[in-house]
């Protein structure tokens, strides 16, 4: 790869690029470009961009003898010894010879850039499928399952191999073949406990020289991997174990991640009863319990398999809170921003947001989620999930004694992710049943590419909105009925405990004005040291106050320049009080997968 042009590469932050200042976003698309024609220029054809992650980020293509490859790319941004790892992965997989892992072509450094190039996974990794399908089928989840099994055994032969990460998103599923590729080994180590917790090393000099006082185990993802690993603990195939129970839990309930097992267990979700079960003791908190469930799970899995697992009849699935379908020719880039996490945290512990430079959706749920039960990480990484979804709109919960109510107002620009999106809507508010606790959580959903950037060259100068910049709104076109008595208001819970900015009272008193007008929506003020981002969501429902509704939006951002601070500040409307009570619950009722399925079989 001599191409010297490949070593300037750089994505400002892991958002979406409409969040960016405009500087940042055109070097985030030259960078984007630059990649596609030096990658061009080595012959390779259909390049796109893959994925990115913390440490790095990845593109594919096709080169002239019709070989799909994948091009890993490490930032540059990072430090020396973190960069290093991209030759560690190429060094693992070099190591691997198995179907379910593609193979190495090559690692090459250019300049300061190391590239690591890999034959493609066929298929559509597992996150992305969930996202469009819903809940996968026990059948597939069970043929997942046995690979996942024999991937295990595999890494244990020999010196074993952690892998680290695994999860949906690390995971290709070409349906076609019903073949699973095991993907992104950053985080994979040689392990320094096996299964038995006995030391490992290949000779005698390699246990003497080996440091088993300290981890050589890298952080995988918090919403898969399981206490030892987040704990720190040495590295062993037990970590993996975890990976692939969350993973397969998450698969077969639709969740992201392995929390809120105690509300949605396994043997809730319609599986094989065996399954169901071994997944259960994988899930334990208790670590014996978990280590013999993992041993049966390789044994059983290992097994010739005589099941068979019809696909069960289609069932639309009906969301428990109303979502609406709206068609647009519009694109919808969804971001969510929620408050009033603090009651969710079981104790106090030391506040990471602070360490955030920037409000990024995925990072900052991750840090807040310190001090919290495994319901409530569940419930907020549900709730995270929703915005992975062209929608807009908000959600109000109230926890009380014995109840939850729940106003909510759900817009969905693509009718064919209906059935997906409300699965994710329903495990939202089963969880949300299953956390015993008074209080408020509200979340509101924007489209990215709405908000607006105003810019200051320091922080002397005051922020002024560009002269065509304007607050957008959409308009209902014929007036919902109004009841003054059932409006929620923006002002109905009081300040917000969780906010860090305190806007000037000329913006308060004209969203106290706007609050009189009959619409939805929300407005988030986000304000950085040189930077202020205006996110906002309106639909005016009296098509009659236009005039007006303009004019106050106006105001609204021709005051922005009063603002001082920094952080962040939200308000949100619901259209009117549609208030859904739900029973609070411990968790849901046992649901296998029937002994005979022929009569139910689709």
């Amino acid at each position: 790869m001599p191409t010297p042009l490949l070593q300037q590469f750089y994505i400002a932050e892991e958002q979406s690029v409409y969040l960016l200042k405009a500087d940042d976003a055109r070097k985030h698309r030259a960078w984007i470009r630059l990649c596609k024609q030096q990658l061009s220029k080595l012959g390779y054809s259909d390049i796109e961009l893959a994925g990115k992650g913390a440490y790095g980020f990845v593109f594919a293509g096709v080169n002239q003898q019709g070989e799909s490859h994948v091009f890993k790319f490490s930032r540059i941004t990072l430090p020396r010894h973190i960069q290093d790892r991209l030759e560690d992965e190429a060094h693992i997989i070099s190591l691997l010879n198995h179907p379910h892992v593609p193979p190495l072509v090559k690692f090459e450094m250019v300049g300061r850039q190391g590239i690591l190039v890999m034959h493609r996974a066929k298929g559509e990794d597992l996150e992305q499928l969930c996202l469009r399908r819903g809940a996968l089928t026990p059948g597939e989840v069970m043929e997942i399952a046995r690979q996942l099994a024999d991937i295990l055994i595999y890494l244990r032969v020999g010196t074993p191999l952690v892998h680290g990460d695994i999860k949906p998103s690390n995971l290709m599923w070409d349906e076609a073949s019903q073949t699973l590729s095991l993907i992104d080994w950053g985080s994979a180590v040689f392990a320094q406990r096996d299964e038995n917790n006995e030391p490992v090393a290949s000779n005698v000099m390699n246990l003497l020289s080996g440091d088993q006082q300290h981890t050589n185990a890298r952080m995988g993802d918090v919403y898969f991997i399981g206490e030892e690993q987040l704990n720190a603990g040495l590295s062993s195939p037990r970590f993996d174990e975890q990976g692939v129970a969350g993973t397969l839990f998450a698969l077969a309930s639709g969740l992201p991640s392995r929390f809120g097992s105690k509300v949605i267990p396994p043997t809730s979700l319609g599986l094989p009863v065996e399954l169901a079960r071994i997944l259960e003791g994988m899930l334990s908190h208790d670590a014996n319990t978990r280590y013999r469930a993992g041993d049966y799970f390789l044994k059983a899995m290992s097994r010739p398999q005589r099941l068979l697992l019809p696909k069960l009849s289609d069932e639309e699935y009906h969301a428990p809170i109303p979502v609406w379908t709206q068609a647009t020719n519009k694109e919808v880039d969804t971001v969510s921003y929620s408050s009033r996490k603090s009651f969710l945290r079981e104790h106090q512990v030391d506040e990471p947001i602070a360490r955030v430079d920037d409000f990024q959706l995925d990072k900052y749920y991750r840090n807040f989620m310190a001090g919290m039960g495994d319901t409530e990480k569940g419930f907020l990484a549900a709730l995270g999930r929703l915005g992975h979804y062209p929608i807009m709109g908000g959600l109000a919960l109230h926890w009380q004694d014995n109840s939850l109510y729940v106003d909510s107002n759900l817009a969905l620009y693509d009718d064919s992710l209906k059935h997906a999106f409300s699965q994710v809507v329903g495990n939202m508010i089963t969880l949300a049943r299953g956390i015993h606790k008074q209080g408020t959580f509200k979340a509101c959903f924007f489209n990215a590419r709405d908000t607006l950037h105003i810019t200051r060259e320091d922080e002397s100068q005051k922020f002024v909105a560009g002269e065509n910049q304007q607050l957008p709104f959409e308009v209902n076109d014929v007036p919902l009925q109004e009841d003054k008595s059932r409006l929620h208001s923006y002002f109905e819970d009081g300040r917000d405990p969780d906010e860090s900015l305190e806007l000037p009272a000329e913006i308060m008193t004209e969203l106290g004005t706007l609050n009189q007008i009959h619409h939805t929506g929300c407005i988030i003020f986000e304000v950085l040291p040189t930077h202020m981002k205006i996110h906002s969501y309106f639909k005016l429902l009296n098509p009659r106050r236009q005039a007006a509704f303009r004019a106050c939006l106006d105001r609204i951002l021709n005051h922005v320049g009063k603002i001082q601070g920094y952080g962040v500040s939200g308000f949100m409307k619901l259209p009117y009080k549609n208030t859904r009570e739900f029973e609070h619950i411990q968790a849901l009722p046992e649901k296998f997968y029937p002994r005979d399925p022929r009569d139910l079989a689709g």
